[in-house]
């Protein structure tokens, strides 16, 4: 019988963790070419690659909720249908936490819910752009990965490396650094020249050495191409988290291209609204689906014009 289940958090953190989720499942049985699917795969970075490849996909479907916007009036039952009809097409989901905290307690239950709904094998990456000191960055990080079960989230660096400790301290669990952010205000700060060099990069300079287990990213916006590209040449392993395609105007080639690695991977392309709102209408499951299809595969097109083929 192949093994109903098989929990892969590393025991690098230690703590209680309630409401874990379980990761992998094994569909198949376990050989040195399926260790995929089972414990052999531990990291973040790893679980995210093994995903890609799978999915064949770079797309990450943010799962925010906004009532007015939705056909249906129940977050956690909208999420599941999107999340059902999309799974197969994806390398993760973002759900971003202030659409459930503007619901109060219901919302915050949908969000447990919506977490629960991903199946096992997909990172679901909490974008809660999270920031403070000491005991408080901690217990930011123990509701993260801890009660929430994520396997990645958000953070903000502006008060310095001591708050992103914490969260690195999860060696199994991703964490992605706000960088050059998508929203038109990023100027105001982020580009702000620091002994010649703008702090965007001095971020990534940062990150980068803090990175020593390999589950520190970045979140670089589709909206900044070129400043993804400079990103992208000082961190050239770490992942990217690109928002802004779609609804923001972010382009999807240049994203691709300036954002990739050196195997075509690690830039996860972010839509919400242009995927989770592609209907308003009873079809709104199945035009979601569609419209990440259509996403995944202009994607690929241009990983294929860059040389890339999926395994």
């Amino acid at each position: 019988m192949w093994p109903a289940s098989v929990d892969v958090r590393s025991t690098c953190h230690q703590g209680p963790r309630p409401r874990e989720r379980t990761i992998w499942r094994s569909p198949i049985p376990v050989t040195p070419e399926t260790r995929w699917y089972t414990g052999g795969v531990s990291l973040f970075i790893d679980r995210l690659d093994a995903i890609a490849q799978k999915n064949k996909s770079l797309v990450c479907v943010g799962l925010d909720p906004w009532r007015p916007s939705m056909p249906i009036a129940d977050i956690a039952a909208f999420n599941k249908a999107i999340i059902e009809a999309t799974h197969d097409l994806v390398c993760a989901y973002k759900p971003n936490s202030g659409f459930y905290e503007a619901e109060g307690f219901d919302g915050l239950r949908a969000l447990e819910a919506t977490i629960a709904a991903v199946p096992d094998g997909i990172p679901v990456i909490l974008d809660a752009k999270r920031g403070d000191i000491g005991s408080t960055a901690e217990a930011y990080a123990k509701a993260a990965f801890e009660v929430w079960g994520a396997d990645a989230v958000t953070v903000n660096p502006y008060m310095g490396g001591d708050t992103l400790e914490p969260f690195l301290a999860y060696e199994d669990r991703g964490v992605f650094v706000l960088t050059r952010t998508s929203n038109p205000g990023a100027r105001d700060f982020e580009e702000l020249v620091l002994d010649g060099q703008p702090l965007y990069e001095r971020v990534t300079e940062r990150v980068r050495e803090m990175n020593t287990h390999r589950n520190a990213g970045l979140v670089v916006g589709a909206t900044a191409p070129e400043e993804l590209a400079r990103v992208r040449a000082i961190a050239p392993e770490m992942p990217i988290l690109i928002p802004g395609i779609g609804t923001q105007g972010g382009a999807l080639e240049s994203s691709i291209r300036n954002g990739a690695d050196a195997r075509g991977l690690r830039a996860i392309v972010n839509a919400s609204r242009s995927v989770i709102y592609a209907s308003k209408g009873a079809d709104y499951a199945e035009a979601a689906r569609t419209a990440a299809t259509k996403l995944r595969d202009d994607i690929n097109v241009v990983r294929s014009e860059m040389g890339f083929a999926w395994s």
